[in-house]
């Protein structure tokens, strides 16, 4: 017993070593990544596969990346993120484009790519659409970030993020579905395969709705910040768990429980500060992860290996970038046919360029049978791929966006949204000073009155700042009045949420009033 417990003491301090030393790596460079502005110019992500790289070329590996630790414990926080912040109205507008690229675009690619493999190369064509439903679910988390920062069109954010949130799932189901053909296990049959589809989706939707609902019910009857927050996390990955113990798709119940709960949860459950505290921490625990996954991801490249499987990885990668474009350019301009909302042939092919491969292509590929033969072969393909799509794909992106004249004013609409926040912030703290009797006897008169001009002189300072960039920039004016729209429309939504957590008005509120608060939850929460 004494030895058994010693050794289990000993891999235990082993492994949290390794955690640590990972976590300061990782959280190193994506801090240096946001101090120095030559590395502003890389998307943090990029950069740590770069300096995984660099650690597996003087063959550091910092730990064995599995397939549990990327899907059950990487993979839900970062579903539970994006699908927290993705609003629903603007989902909306663009679901049948989403749909089409996350459904028949996986179909496309797993089919696309499996061909061309069992085409012109040795794989036969069982192992090759395990690559192909591999490589058929896209993460753009660094595309996205670079979006954001140069101010690309939120229209275009929504759909690269909304295709990437649900053919995470489509992929994952996929894949289950053709493992076990190459095994022996399983013959293809289009009704099983299509009856087996929708058991893995049925059951996540309904865990994921049955958890949702009933945690945003549930924190109307408190007001407790880190609670609400604690069971935001416990839902993320107890419903990944629950899901896949029943049978079903837990990535597709983490992304039904995300949406709910960030644009329905959030509203009647949470006050706008709380609402806030709970971005704020999904945000932080998804840089979290990124940076660990990302890190890990060029630790793990084994050049000996790929280089000896290189034409099997050239094809793959031209089987990506062909299928990707008829998915893209076919769907999009089907798409435009039938929906009012067009996309145009530049956003086109920026979700084309876009599509990167990462983490669930990495996990899938790990996770194929020991017993399998290709299995090395299928592992070096996929990482090949996401290598390229990563490195090459994600470092042009940028100049792509540039070239095709995509990228906005976010920087100065930025700012200049920071002076209007900061000119209501210091006008609601004169109104306080000027309406409330503050005792001299606490508060000296002078220092009073020396706080009241420090404020004021602020203010006219913020004042001239806005009104010199209404005059040289015409288009922010527009801005003002959104905002102004905005701060309206969210305390009219925020009076019926508290109404509702008081149980003065019922939980089915009108449409009307869902409307309403769907509307403020997006402008509050909005990228």
């Amino acid at each position: 017993m004494t030895l058994d417990a010693s050794v289990a003491e000993f891999s235990i301090k082993g492994n949290l070593e390794q955690f640590l030393i990972v976590l300061s790596v990782s959280l190193s460079v994506a801090t240096i990544s946001r101090i120095f502005s030559w590395f502003r110019q890389i998307p943090y992500t990029l950069l740590l596969v770069i300096v995984g790289l660099g650690l597996a070329c003087v063959d550091i590996r910092l730990v064995n990346l599995s397939p549990e630790l990327i899907l059950e414990i990487f993979l839900p926080p970062l579903l539970f993120e994006a699908a927290w912040n993705i609003r629903w109205r603007s989902l909306k507008d663009n679901l049948l484009p989403v749909t089409m690229f996350a459904i028949i675009g996986v179909i496309i690619s797993v089919l696309g790519v499996s061909f061309a493999l069992s085409e012109f190369t040795d794989l036969s064509l069982a192992t090759a659409l395990l690559v192909g439903a591999s490589l058929s679910a896209t993460d753009p988390v660094s595309v996205v970030a670079l979006f954001r920062e140069l101010g690309a069109s939120k229209r275009l954010t929504i759909l690269m993020e909304g295709e990437s949130l649900f053919n995470d799932g489509v992929a994952v189901v996929a894949f289950l579905l053709l493992v076990g053909i190459p095994l022996g296990l399983e013959e293809f049959s289009l009704s099983t395969t299509i009856i087996r589809f929708f058991t893995f989706v049925g059951i996540g939707l309904g865990i994921g709705c049955i958890v949702g609902f009933g945690i945003s019910y549930l924190t109307q009857r408190f007001d407790l910040p880190l609670v609400e927050q604690s069971l935001t996390l416990v839902s993320a990955y107890g419903t990944y768990l629950v899901t896949e113990e029943l049978g079903g798709s837990g990535v597709i119940g983490v992304v039904t429980v995300g949406m709910i709960l960030g644009n329905f949860g959030s509203r009647i459950g949470m006050n706008p500060r709380t609402r806030l505290l709970v971005s704020e921490f999904w945000d932080f625990l998804a840089f979290f992860v990124n940076s660990i996954v990302f890190l890990l991801i060029g630790d793990q490249i084994n050049f000996d290996s790929l280089s000896s499987n290189f034409d099997l990885i050239c094809v793959a990668i031209a089987a990506v970038l062909v299928t990707r474009a008829i998915a893209i350019y076919g769907l999009a301009n089907f798409s435009n046919l039938v929906s009012p909302v067009k996309t145009n042939f530049r956003e086109q092919t920026v979700l084309w360029w876009g599509g990167l491969r990462g983490s669930v292509s990495i996990a899938l590929a790990l996770s194929v049978p020991a017993l399998l033969t290709g299995r090395q072969e299928i592992i070096d393909i996929v990482f090949g791929v996401v290598l390229f799509t990563l490195l090459v794909q994600g470092l042009s992106t940028k100049w792509l966006l540039q070239k095709l004249d995509l990228i906005g004013d976010q920087p100065l609409r930025q700012e200049y949204s920071e002076l209007l926040a900061r000119r209501v912030a210091l006008t609601r703290v004169i109104e306080y000073l000027s309406n409330n009797d503050i005792s001299p006897e606490i508060i000296n008169d002078e220092f009073y009155r020396y706080q009241f001009g420090l404020v004021k002189g602020e203010l006219k300072s913020i004042e001239d700042k806005i009104e010199k960039m209404n005059r040289e920039h015409e288009s922010l004016r527009s801005l003002a009045v959104e905002q102004l729209q905005e701060q309206l429309l969210d305390i009219e939504a925020n009076t019926y949420a508290e109404f509702i957590r008081a149980g003065k008005l019922q939980e089915n509120i009108s449409p009307l009033l869902q409307e309403i608060m769907v509307k403020a939850d997006q402008s509050l929460l909005k990228g």
